[in-house]
C-alpha cells in the first residue's frame, strides 16, 4: 500500500520527539474548517528573538505580535500599541492596547514590553539591531511605554515590526529569560514552546514534521477567518511538496518551483498566485582575513584586491541565472535593495559592470593571478528558491575564468551556523528588511560588522563613509536628503564590489480552489486573513 506524502514525509522524521501539547484547544465548531500548508523547511526556533530569518519570523507572527504591526499591503497599522508619538525627538511613546492577553490568559502590561524588549537586547538574541538605537525603556503607566534614545530616530516604529512581545511571567516561571541563540545552538524552554497574543496558538507540534495550531480564544482582533484547525507540514522537496498539493493532501503549499507552475495552473482545482520578493539574493566576499581560508593562495587574500571582486562580479551571467534556472521571473538586481523598499532608486539597479568573462581574467592577471586561485563557496540548499542549483552555476561560471571554487552546500540551520560566525569565504545570502527600509539593508548587512550592527556583513565588508551616512540615514527627518545619502551609500558599495547583488525572486503559491489568502511582497502567509469555503 502506497503511504499518503505527508505521511511519508512524517515517518522519514519519526525520530523526532514530540512536544507536548502547549495549551489545551478549544473546542471546534460543528462547521469548522480546517486549513493544511507546507512550506520548505520548519521555523529555526519558536523562540521569537533567537534568529532574524524571514520564514521563522513570519511564522511565529501568527502566535506572537509586536507593537506595530503591517496591514495587508504593507503598511504600519497598530498591534499591540494602538498608537505611538514622539513626546521629545528623542522619545517614542506607544501607547498599549487595553484588554489584550496572553494565550494563558496573563494580561499584556507595560512590563511584558520593557521585558521583551530588554531581552532583545541581551546575548544571544538576533534581533538586537531593531533596537539598536534604544537606550532606555521607561515604564509611563501599565500601558504606555516610552522608548529613549540618544539622538532621534524617525524609523523606529518600522524598524520592530517584527519584535514580538512575551509574556514576562511566562518566561520566568520557566527559565526562558534570556533568548536561546539558534547561532550557538542554545536551547530553553522558549525554543520549543510558545505563548504569545497572537490569533493563533500552537496545540501541538513535533519539531520537523508537524505543528498544529488553533485559534487563540483570547485574541484581542477581530475573527476574520473562518479556519479552526490549522496544520502546518515542513516538505523540504519541491517535488514531494508540489505532489502534496496536486494530489489534495494539503490546501497551500509554497514556494512553487517555477518548472511546476505551468502544471498546477493547468490542474483543474488549483491554481498558482504570483508575485515579486522584497528579498535580495547577494554573494558575500570575506574582505578582512590577510589569509583566505581553504585556498591556495597562501600568506595572502586575493579577495581584499578589489580587481579580484570586480572579476568574479564580472564572470557571472546574471542572465542566464534568471533564464535558465529562474524560469525568467526573477529580477536581475544591480543593488542591494528590491523595488518596493524604502529609499529605493531605478537609478541604483544598473549593474556595476557588464557581464565579461575575458574582462575578468584581465582583472585577475592584473591583481597577480594570471591562473586564478581556490577558495570555497557556503551555500543553502533549502533555504531559497533554487539556492543550490545557482550556486552550481556559480561555481562554473567562475571556473570557466580560472577560480577553483568547491561548493559546501548545506541545509540552512548548518548554513547560518556556519557564515553569521563569518567562518566563510564565500557566500550566497538572501536580505530582506524588516522595516522595509533601505536603512535596514545598509546598517545590517553594509555596515561595519561591530557590536548589535553589521550581524549579516558575513563578508566584514567595510567603508567608513557607508558607516557614516547609515548613521546619519537613521536620524535623518527630510525625505529627500535621506533618500540623496542612502542613494551614495549604495553607490559606494557598488563602486568597491562590496557586495555582488544578485536578483529578487519570483514569488509562487500555489493553492487550492476555494482556499483565500493574502499574498504579500514579503512572501508572509497570515494565518489571520486565510478562509476555506
Amino acid at each position: 500500500m502506497r503511504l499518503p506524502l505527508l505521511l511519508t514525509t512524517a515517518l522519514s522524521a519519526a525520530f523526532l520527539a514530540a512536544a507536548p501539547v502547549l495549551f489545551p484547544a478549544p473546542a471546534m465548531a460543528q462547521d469548522g474548517k480546517t486549513f493544511r500548508y507546507a512550506y520548505r523547511v520548519d521555523p529555526a526556533s519558536l523562540d521569537p528573538h533567537a534568529l532574524a530569518e524571514t520564514f521563522t519570523l513570519s511564522w511565529l507572527g501568527q502566535v506572537y505580535e509586536p507593537l506595530v504591526g503591517r496591514g495587508k499591503k504593507l503598511e504600519l497599522v497598530p498591534a499591540l500599541a494602538t498608537k505611538w508619538e514622539q513626546p521629545e525627538p528623542n522619545v517614542w511613546r506607544f501607547h498599549l492596547r487595553e484588554g489584550v492577553k496572553f494565550a494563558d490568559g496573563t494580561p499584556l502590561t507595560a512590563d511584558d514590553v520593557i521585558f521583551s524588549l530588554q531581552r532583545v537586547k541581551k546575548d544571544g538574541s538576533d534581533m538586537a539591531y531593531t533596537v539598536a538605537s534604544v537606550t532606555d525603556i521607561k515604564k509611563v503607566d501599565d500601558l504606555t511605554v516610552d522608548l529613549v534614545m540618544a539622538k532621534p530616530n524617525p524609523i523606529l516604529p518600522v524598524q520592530i515590526t517584527s519584535t514580538y512581545i512575551m509574556s514576562k511571567a511566562w518566561a520566568e516561571k520557566n527559565g526562558a529569560t534570556a533568548p536561546a541563540s539558534v547561532k550557538a545552538k542554545v536551547e530553553n524552554f522558549a525554543s520549543t514552546n510558545a505563548n504569545g497574543t497572537g490569533p493563533f496558538m500552537i496545540a501541538s507540534r513535533q519539531a520537523g514534521v508537524k505543528t498544529e495550531l488553533v485559534p487563540n480564544p483570547n485574541w484581542w482582533g477581530e475573527k476574520s477567518s473562518n479556519v479552526d484547525k490549522v496544520v502546518f507540514t515542513p516538505i523540504q522537496s519541491d517535488a514531494t511538496r508540489v505532489a502534496a498539493l496536486l494530489s489534495g493532501e494539503v490546501d497551500m503549499v509554497y514556494p512553487v518551483p517555477q518548472q511546476d507552475v505551468a502544471r498546477i495552473d493547468g490542474n483543474e482545482g488549483t491554481s498558482v498566485l504570483k508575485g515579486s520578493e522584497l528579498r535580495t539574493m547577494m554573494l558575500a566576499m570575506d574582505q578582512h582575513r590577510d589569509e583566505l581560508q581553504n585556498s591556495d593562495a597562501k600568506g595572502k587574500n586575493p579577495l581584499k584586491d578589489k580587481r579580484v571582486r570586480q572579476a568574479i562580479y564580472q564572470a557571472i551571467d546574471m542572465n542566464a541565472i534568471r533564464d535558465r534556472i529562474m524560469g525568467g521571473t526573477s529580477h536581475i538586481a544591480g543593488t542591494m535593495i528590491a523595488p518596493g523598499i524604502n529609499g529605493y532608486d531605478p537609478k541604483l539597479d544598473d549593474r556595476a559592470a557588464p557581464y565579461d568573462p575575458e574582462a575578468s581574467k584581465k582583472l585577475l592577471a592584473e591583481a597577480g593571478y594570471p591562473d586564478g586561485f581556490s577558495f570555497t563557496m557556503d551555500c543553502s540548499n533549502d533555504r531559497y528558491v533554487n539556492d543550490e542549483r545557482i550556486c552550481q552555476a556559480i561555481v562554473g561560471m567562475l571556473g570557466r575564468v580560472g577560480l577553483k571554487v568547491t561548493l559546501n552546500a548545506q541545509t540552512r540551520s548548518k548554513f547560518f551556523e556556519k557564515v553569521l560566525a563569518r567562518d566563510t569565504s564565500f557566500a550566497m545570502i538572501g536580505w530582506q528588511p524588516l522595516s522595509y527600509d533601505a536603512h535596514s539593508t545598509l546598517q545590517d548587512t553594509m555596515n561595519t560588522p561591530e557590536g548589535k550592527v553589521g550581524t549579516y556583513n558575513i563578508g566584514n565588508y567595510s567603508n567608513p563613509k557607508v558607516d557614516e551616512l547609515t548613521q546619519k540615514i537613521e536620524v535623518e527627518v527630510d525625505p529627500a536628503k535621506r533618500n540623496a545619502m542612502i542613494f551614495e551609500a549604495m553607490m559606494l558599495d557598488k563602486a568597491d564590489y562590496g557586495h555582488i547583488p544578485v536578483h529578487q525572486a519570483g514569488l509562487a503559491w500555489g493553492v487550492r480552489k476555494g482556499v483565500n489568502v493574502v499574498q504579500r511582497s514579503d512572501d508572509s502567509l497570515e494565518l489571520k486573513w486565510v478562509s476555506v469555503d
